[in-house]
């Protein structure tokens, strides 16, 4: 397969008679890159016959109903010269395609038209059917929280087929719901899943709040009334509760950790038309924060599903594109007369739903563990922790900054909502210092309560935070015997350094048998009343493997004065750093001078990592650092900073301000996925 090029249709409404449509179109060629657009003066118009597609869909010609919706689109001249031009490109690659069809909010009519009948404007080749394109409509989401990517083999789906009692009432057919989830079970093939024996809107959100799922499949009746999407789900008691789309999307948004796919089929029995309501559900649950929908634009036959859906999975498993996974499935039943009814809504770019956890490169493998393996044998590796570390007890730091931008209507730039500095900077500027700290501890707080179920003695305010989350790591434990705290302290590491501001290692490493020692970096004045030990330590001072040295560069949450927290306390600590460095641990220095660095935790692009980079590494003394094997771990995929290993990989050269000659390894995963397999290679030289 050659490269992927992207084309993007935008439909957006122009005036009460028509619309008007973007084209943009990128290859990801390294040779070309090219971007195409419509000119100035090229914009493109689309006219839409409601009534007359209506009227081929009801007759069920869907071959007219494709050329119908083909000529309403590409109406503009200008726009079927693009579209030859691109796909012309594409082949002459021999690569595939992505076509994304981008509907406007102001143009919400448009998404009950069967897009998947749409044909190529030259050949009348069916776009959704040609298995080297594929097809999605793609939406835009005010949910600017990142979409974080999962491993592949950890996938799992929750199904929920609602079959209430007393349908018959409300001239709807009953719901078998043993098939219907017989038929899911075959659909899913090897990738587990757990079934909601009550089909509540209660369970449902429950379920989703209490465990992360990448799948969830609905099965339910829909209809509209009076405008609004219903769903027919199950109340308490097992009758009928029926439950608006509003609401489900509104419950929805209050989980955490939403679906990565979300599958909405209407009931076997339904009937037609069902579909509809589904269809204009998917947009609004994408914008909800679900990255893909698929939804059943009618009643798909049990002979049409019984074929599509397990190849759908089948190929969504090989590599994770959910785009072209259906586009392989609905190849596979083009014949069939409903191959046009499942609908994907995406606000996935890349289309992708998991990633392989590995080291980047052509072959992504690592060919120094020998070199890594050795230099934590022998003491000469120092780990360089990051926040990511304390993700499963207290969620994402961009995650807990958004949260907090939110309740503040942070009003400056969408960007830097996720940008902790930035939202802590505006708000010691629109109150205090004081408040910020007091706010931001706060935050932390409800999201460890949020996460852990604590006794409810630790749930008080006065509860210091350590407490709660060296509470929340013991839950942890107990069933992840790869909790990324315990393995590192099985590390024979002399220096540990932190940008993490708790002392949870600390304990980890002491629950190893070692007596630790705390010390934090001096970066400004700090009170008399602060115990200078933690800020200095005597010469003669030699850390040990049983005896490490743990250094805190950002401060520590018992010290509230010593964290560094908004834009000015970073550009400060940078100051600082440079006017102290004196004050540095000489232990410190030689451990970041002439050893093996092992980065855990961090986002190549966030604040802390380009502080840590700036003020450590970047000071005379670093040549040795060329002897030897330097692994990155801290590149968590999420959807909208696709992988690309080869420039995150230069990105952290530059960071170093060295020659080439200093290599970084790129471990694509979480430091837990990587602790993992350290521990199993690390397990048999004991």
């Amino acid at each position: 397969m050659g490269t992927t090029a992207d084309i993007e249709l935008t439909i957006h409404r122009h005036d009460l008679q028509g619309y008007a449509v973007d084209f943009r179109y990128s290859d990801s060629d390294p040779q070309s890159q090219s971007e195409v657009r419509l000119g100035a003066g090229q914009a493109a118009s689309a006219v839409f016959d409601f009534s007359a597609l209506d009227e081929l869909l009801e007759s069920g010609d869907l071959k007219a109903y494709g050329q119908s919706l083909t000529r309403g689109l590409f109406e503009s001249e200008a726009l079927r010269t693009a579209m030859a031009q691109a796909r012309a490109a594409v082949e002459q690659m021999q690569g595939s395609l992505r076509l994304r069809l981008n509907i406007h909010s102001g143009a919400g009519e448009l998404n009950v038209l069967r897009w998947e009948t749409l044909l190529d404007p030259q050949s009348e080749i069916c776009f959704s059917t040609d298995q080297n394109i594929h097809f999605s409509r793609y939406l835009a989401s005010m949910d600017w929280r990142p979409v974080r990517l999962r491993a592949k083999g950890e996938l799992k789906a929750l199904v929920m087929v609602a079959a209430p009692g007393g349908l018959e009432a409300y001239k709807l057919a009953s719901v078998d719901k043993t098939s219907e989830i017989t038929s899911i079970a075959t659909g899913l093939g090897q990738i587990p899943f757990e079934t909601l024996e009550q089909a509540t809107l209660n369970n449902l959100i429950s379920a989703l709040q209490t465990d992360e799922f990448d799948i969830l499949h609905i099965v339910a009746h829909g209809t509209f009334v009076n405008g609004e999407s219903f769903l027919w789900l199950e109340s308490e008691d097992g009758s009928v509760a029926r439950v608006a789309g509003n609401e489900l999307v509104m419950r929805l948004r209050e989980v955490e950790h939403r679906p990565r796919l979300a599958v909405l089929a209407s009931c076997q029995s339904a009937g037609r038309g069902k579909g509809d309501v589904l269809t204009a559900l998917g947009p609004r649950l994408a914008a909800a924060g679900i990255p893909a929908v698929l939804a059943m634009q009618d009643n798909l036959s049990m002979e049409t599903n019984a074929k599509l859906m397990p190849i759908f999975f089948s190929e969504l498993q090989k590599d994770g594109q959910i785009d072209r996974a259906l586009s392989v499935a609905r190849g596979q039943v083009r014949e069939r007369p409903d191959w046009w009814v499942p609908a994907l809504f995406m606000r996935l770019k890349s289309g992708r739903l998991w990633y392989t956890p590995g080291f980047g490169g052509p072959r992504g493998e690592f060919e120094k563990w020998p070199s890594l393996l050795r230099g934590i044998q022998s003491g000469r590796c120092t780990p360089i922790l990051g926040p990511g570390l304390n993700d499963p007890l207290i969620g994402s730091m961009r995650d807990l900054a958004q949260r907090w931008a939110d309740e503040l209507e942070y009003p400056l730039a969408a960007h830097e909502r996720e940008s902790l500095p930035q939202v802590a900077q505006f708000r010691a500027v629109d109150q205090s210092r004081f408040t910020a700290e007091d706010e931001w501890l706060a935050h932390l707080r409800a999201a460890i309560q949020k996460r852990a179920s604590l006794p409810d003695e630790l749930n008080g305010p006065n509860i210091p935070l350590g407490t709660l989350l060296e509470a929340a790591r013991q839950q942890i434990l107990v069933k992840d015997e790869f909790e990324t705290y315990k393995i590192l302290a099985q590390i024979p590491a002399k220096v540990f350094i932190t940008a993490n501001t708790d002392e949870l290692l600390e304990v980890a490493l002491r629950e190893a048998g070692k007596e630790p020692t705390t010390m934090v970096c001096p970066w400004h004045e700090f009170s008399e009343k602060t115990d200078p030990s933690m800020y200095s330590q005597d010469d003669d001072f030699e850390p040990a493997a049983e005896r490490p040295l743990v250094y805190h560069l950002f401060g520590l949450l018992s010290q509230p004065e010593s964290l560094v927290l908004t834009e000015d306390d970073t550009f400060g600590f940078l100051i600082g750093i440079t006017r102290h460095m004196k004050n540095i641990p000489s232990q410190v220095g030689r451990a970041l001078a002439d050893s093996a660095l092992l980065f855990l935790g961090f986002q190549a692009e966030d604040w802390d990592f380009r502080v840590v980079m700036q003020s450590l590494l970047a000071k005379e003394g670093n040549n040795l650092l060329r002897r030897h094997a330097h692994i990155a771990a801290q590149i968590e995929p999420d959807e909208a900073r696709l992988i690309d290993p080869g420039r995150a990989r230069r990105y952290l050269e530059t960071y170093f301000g060295h020659s080439s000659d200093i290599e970084i390894s790129i471990f694509w995963g979480t430091a837990r996925e990587f602790m993992k397999e350290l521990a199993a290679r690390l397990s048999p030289l004991k």
